[in-house]
């Protein structure tokens, strides 16, 4: 099944898409039981016909929910064309339609031995999917203090989650939630600049054990966010951090 996640929206479209497993080849036997993976892990999906270029999906569920969740954002390249496989997966496919797919441990996403420490969460985008994995691991566990620093366009239309999110606050399993929604304000505002007003919490939390995951585009959010983290912490920090697996990205 797929959802749009952003009707009315100036960007481009965003779905939720729900992957269940079905035996054969084909898709020609009954379904079957779901793959093992954690919260971070990837799924790699290979478009009908071409073996060799497999795309990348961080997975947004875990396995007890009963189906893989992804977060697919409906490219198209310069010339209008969709892409390959997001243009299948939000939108061309008929439901039903069966796609070669496996799970990919992805170790350097995982939770590890950040499990029981505070969370900062990061991300913008459909880059959410891979902190919402973590969120309801955290939320099945009962653990506490996690920091999501989300950014998208607009509140009204690009508020990817909003019941969940804003449940995970009232309840406690979000410390912190912050917002960035660019084209919400004269000045367009980023998650970037969301930590770096939050210049000593972030730095209060590092210093209390807590681990950063940053997902999203590697362009733009990812980058600046690594030059703010630089001009927050200093180099040496960050790298400690690095060596430690308390500064993990899962970005593209």
């Amino acid at each position: 099944s797929r959802r749009l996640l952003n009707p009315g929206s100036a960007g481009q479209p965003a779905w939720h898409v729900e992957l269940e497993p079905v035996a054969g080849p084909q898709g020609d036997g009954a379904a079957t039981t779901l793959p093992h993976w954690q919260a971070g892990d990837l799924l790699q999906i290979f478009p009908p016909g071409d073996d060799a270029r497999p795309r990348l999906y961080s997975i947004a569920s875990l396995p007890a929910d009963g189906a893989i969740h992804l977060l697919v954002r409906a490219i198209r390249g310069a010339d209008g064309t969709p892409g390959r496989m997001s243009g299948l997966l939000a939108g061309v496919a008929a439901e039903g339609t069966v796609f070669r797919a496996r799970v990919r441990a992805h170790d350097n996403f995982r939770l590890g031995a950040n499990a029981t420490r505070p969370l900062i969460l990061i991300g913008n985008g459909t880059g959410l999917a891979g902190l919402l994995a973590h969120l309801r691991q955290r939320a099945r566990n009962g653990d506490g203090r996690n920091w999501l620093v989300f950014g998208e366009r607009n509140a009204a239309h690009d508020f990817f989650f909003r019941d969940e999110l804003q449940h995970w606050l009232d309840s406690g399993l979000l410390e912190r939630l912050d917002l960035a929604f660019s084209r919400d304000q004269p000045e367009k505002r980023y998650v970037q600049q969301v930590l770096r007003d939050a210049a000593d919490d972030l730095r209060r939390w590092i210093d209390q054990g807590a681990a950063i995951y940053v997902c999203g585009s590697l362009e733009g959010m990812g980058q600046e966010v690594q030059q703010i983290l630089l001009g927050l912490l200093g180099q040496a920090r960050l790298e400690q951090l690095s060596e430690q697996g308390r500064y993990r990205r899962d970005l593209y």
